[in-house]
């Protein structure tokens, strides 16, 4: 659970110097004042005092993972502030000047999850260090966050800002040995970065670098420093803060798209545009104070000894690294720096964002937590657990997430069918326990096409999060090559996939997980031609005793509907005769993570393809779940091989039923072709329930 909000830090050992106090409006959340103490010791933890005045909304994760419900008013808002909010906030915090670069900890935003790890965010050329002030609030409630705010006059090296951080980062470790620290840097600040990794090999540090300046030699503005210094003082200003407010606005466009996809009146969001249009050419004063003339000179060097520093130390960075590389970025060659630190980087993974601009955190539509669970980047301790560190994802970011699918389910309108304890089948899920632990056993749909609809149905009426298992190819690499990249699974990530093992099965089935299995894996969904609904399952229970152990209700289930919108026109089997697809499925076999290697058959090791499909004029996919079946209590009884077999049995016998049963009621679906159904639709509301057959 969360934990509750009204947190004060506690300085370190050694006491601040002194404490300065700054209220900032907490522009979008509140009209009250939230105190922000701001530590000028660099040495010391900064303080930080939260007003409870207004309780920041929080998200309640129950213990099975699935999400509580609230109160209409207590649901997820999005606080989400601006770059507005950015310049406003920074008058506040630049005036206050004075004293050596400090840590604040600006958390306006919900209570934490216990044992949160450290972020420290570096900022990029402007130094304020309110460069997350959109992801505050949804920082706040995974991880506690510290920002580095470099004064507009100071002018620390950057090897001794370096050394700052260093100093912090050994402070934090040797508090919390067993804890993650994330440094989090946009441009110059991801320089500091690699920097503080590349001299602390040995200490767990997760790096988030968004458009790292290690490439500001071939930055188009690097060749202009000269030039720019025997400018003219008076056109100086005025050109050099222009392009600085044009690239912190990123794509004019982008801001009217995400104004229109508000849904407002015609009026209204004209006036809103009006409104930004007249806040940002208002805030070149701002961004004078902020970068003054000397002060930007003294950044841009500072920018090229930075590269320079950082690219002699690669070799020794050792590091959990993301790059977040933008394709419109007209400071630096993002996306180009990003492949290159990838290749160099012995753990680095990248995420590309082609549409976006230099200052990626400021933008409409990124999102940073989504960005770090997506990539599995998410942990508390040295390692990876995938049931203990998953955050279960908010309404907003469900909605995110599912926008780009949902013309799955227009296409395909799903008809989910669930089993009462009375053996009364009714539509819905009504049959689904709320409580875990769950086990979801069935059919895996030709290349997982059920999963859609499947999870998100879960989700929108039972909130529920169910844990897929999942091929680790979704995860791990084992080298470059042909398959997929890591960041196509983001989603599924987020929606709580785990890698197959015996121990994520334990650790789920433990926590009171739903989990969805499907012992056919691979083999099911890349199956032949004529294979359609045909359960391919090892010939031993993977799964019974596990259940058991916990009391875990089996609910056996069939999907259909696969055969309703595409046709197999080349499997496995036609493009192993054809030399170069031969070629390109051994390829891509090389390049996964073999399961299954100790068994023979058909569920062995399957080669990674992909079949050709020929699709067909969209049908209707249909779920049915049938009645758990009860383990409670049977643990001693299902320890047995034999008796444990039995239910296996039992339940791929269950499964085979739920699949007759929905090819045989699908015919008399009026509503199977998805043009009928385009027409009720169409006459009823496209919101509205699609009747299927009488059940």
């Amino acid at each position: 659970m969360m934990a509750a909000t009204g947190t004060v830090f506690v300085a370190a050992a050694s006491s601040p110097i002194f404490r300065r106090h700054i209220s900032l409006p907490v522009a979008g959340i509140s009209t009250k004042k939230t105190n922000l103490s701001v530590s000028t010791s660099l040495n010391t933890r900064p303080s930080l005092d939260v007003s409870t005045e207004k309780p920041p909304t929080t998200r309640s994760v129950s213990e099975n993972g699935s999400l509580e419900k609230k109160r209409e008013d207590e649901l997820e808002v999005d606080q989400r502030l601006s770059l507005n909010d950015y310049f406003e906030q920074s008058k506040d915090l630049i005036r206050s000047d004075g004293g050596p670069p400090r840590w604040f900890s600006p958390l306006d935003c919900a209570s934490r999850l216990n044992n949160s790890p450290l972020l420290l965010f570096l900022p990029g050329i402007d130094g304020v260090g309110l460069g997350l002030i959109s992801h505050h609030q949804r920082l706040g409630e995974i991880f506690d966050i510290w920002c580095l705010h470099i004064p507009v006059l100071d002018r620390t090296t950057f090897a001794d800002l370096v050394k700052l951080v260093e100093r912090t980062v050994k402070s934090e470790n040797y508090r919390s040995p067993n804890r993650p620290i994330y440094l989090v840097g946009e441009s110059l600040g991801g320089c500091m970065a690699l920097a503080v990794a590349a001299c602390n090999p040995d200490i767990d540090l997760i790096l988030i670098l968004a458009n790292p300046a290690s490439c500001f030699d071939k930055s188009q503005i690097q060749p202009l420093i000269p030039l720019f210094t025997i400018m003219p003082e008076q056109l100086q200003p005025q050109v050099s803060l222009r392009y600085m407010l044009s690239l912190m606005a990123g794509d004019p466009l982008k801001m009217v798209r995400a104004t229109m996809e508000k849904g407002l009146a015609p009026q209204q969001t004209f006036g809103e545009l009006s409104q930004g249009v007249l806040a940002m050419s208002s805030y070149v004063s701002v961004l004078d104070d902020i970068l003054p003339r000397e002060t930007l000179l003294w950044k841009l060097q500072m920018l090229k000894s930075a590269s320079a520093f950082v690219n002699s130390r690669l070799h020794a960075v050792k590091a959990q690294t993301l790059i977040l590389s933008s394709g419109r970025d007209q400071l630096l060659p993002s996306l180009e720096e990003g492949e290159r630190l990838r290749q160099l980087l012995p753990n680095c993974q990248i995420r590309k964002f082609n549409n976006s601009g230099h200052f990626l955190f400021l933008e409409d539509g990124f999102d940073l937590v989504t960005t770090i669970k997506g990539a599995g980047f998410y942990r508390h301790a040295r390692y990876l657990d995938y049931v203990s560190d998953y955050v279960p994802p908010g309404p907003s970011e469900f909605k995110q997430i599912y926008e780009p699918y949902r013309w799955l389910d227009v296409a395909t309108g799903p008809v989910m069918l669930s089993t009462l304890e009375n053996e009364k089948i009714v539509r819905g899920l009504a049959g689904i326990p709320s409580e875990g632990p769950v086990l979801f056993v069935g059919y895996h749909m030709l290349l997982g096409w059920e999963l859609v609809p499947l999870v998100s149905r879960f989700w929108i009426e039972k909130n529920i999060v169910v844990r897929g298992i999942a091929h680790p190819m979704m995860f791990t690499k084992l080298r470059d090559g042909k398959l997929p990249d890591l960041s196509t699974y983001d989603a599924y990530r987020i929606m709580g996939a785990v890698p197959v093992s015996g121990t994520n099965i334990f650790k789920l089935l433990s926590s009171k997980s739903h989990v969805l299995l499907y012992p056919g894996g691979m083999r099911e969904a890349l199956h032949r031609k004529g294979e359609e609904y045909k359960l391919f399952w090892p010939e031993q229970s993977e799964f019974v005793r596990m259940a058991a152990r916990f009391g875990a209700k089996i609910i056996p289930f069939g999907a259909v509907g696969e055969d309703d919108v595409g046709e197999l026109f080349l499997d496995y089997d036609d493009l192993m005769k054809i030399p170069y697809f031969k070629a390109e499925i051994n390829d891509l076999t090389e390049e996964s993570v073999k399961l299954r290697t100790d068994i023979g058959g058909e569920v062995a090791n399957q080669d990674v393809h992909l079949p050709i499909i020929l699709p067909k004029p969209p049908g209707r996919f249909y779920f049915y779940f049938g009645k758990p079946i009860e383990t409670e209590g049977r643990k001693q009884e299902l320890r047995s091989r034999e008796k444990a077999h039995e239910l296996y049995l039992e339940v791929q016998s269950e499964v085979e039923k739920c699949i007759a049963y929905l090819k045989e009621k699908r015919e008399k679906d009026p509503y199977r072709n998805i043009f009928p159904r385009l027409i009720y639709q169409a006459t009823h509301g496209f919101d509205s329930e699609v009747p299927t057959f009488e059940l």
